[in-house]
């Protein structure tokens, strides 16, 4: 006979008798399996990088992007599933598109962030719904500053300097707390970032296996190529 502790598993809205949602609790496990990605700020802007753990060689590298712009100055990530990450993704890109028509400027970097966690949030709240497999990073720049935040399933956010999810995330998030510095210059914060991912990750790295984006305070998104990640690693 099925335990009756083992029934609070069916249903996302009713709580444990110890305080847990275990529908929220086994989508954080779908994300610490996801591939490892990070972000971190640095003097001028913020970075996004993306490890891509492909499966198949005869996947096209293009057709795996994992980092998308939102916004002339908000670009996001994703660790977890590729379809909810769609589904989210094109609902920020709709409530940024919303502000600029409203109001005809960018929606701050905590507006959207905010607007995305109700979102996520609803999922939690119903029941035949089920919470969003994924995190996501979103980073970007507005009249406030550079921000960086991560979004959890349950619908919760917080804002960081440096953040890594996924597979081997205690690795690089003790080296992050170790090692990294405020004030970096661009170039030597994607080093420090590469440099993270090749301590954690037994794999050999290259092009093929990364993605970068930045915001730069003197520049809109910019995603590096293939050539650029390549000289980097």
């Amino acid at each position: 006979m099925e335990s009756f502790d083992s029934l609070y598993d069916y249903d996302n809205t009713i709580f444990s008798p110890d305080g847990r949602l275990f529908q929220v609790e086994y989508a954080r496990e779908t994300i610490r399996k996801g591939s490892t990605t990070l972000g971190l700020k640095f003097k001028d802007g913020v970075l996004l990088i993306a490890y891509k753990n492909l499966f198949s060689n005869l996947i096209l590298n293009s057709s795996t992007n994992k980092i998308e712009q939102i916004d002339d100055k908000i670009i996001c990530t994703y660790i977890g599933l590729s379809a909810d990450a769609r589904h989210l993704l094109n609902y920020s890109q709709e409530i940024a598109a919303i502000n600029k028509f409203w109001y005809d400027e960018q929606i701050s970097v905590k507006n959207l962030v905010e607007e995305v966690c109700r979102y996520k949030h609803l999922f939690t709240s119903y029941n035949g719904l089920r919470p969003f497999g994924l995190v996501l990073l979103i980073a970007g720049i507005d009249l406030k500053g550079t921000h960086l935040f991560g979004t959890d399933p349950s619908g919760a956010f917080f804002e960081y300097k440096a953040i890594c999810e996924g597979q081997q995330n205690n690795i690089i998030t003790k080296y992050f707390n170790k090692y990294y510095k405020e004030n970096l210059k661009e170039e030597k914060a994607i080093n420090f970032a590469i440099g993270s991912i090749k301590k954690s990750i037994k794999k050999t790295i290259n092009s093929n296996n990364l993605e970068i984006g930045v915001i730069n305070k003197n520049k809109d998104y910019y995603k590096f190529s293939d050539n650029e990640i390549q000289n980097f690693i």
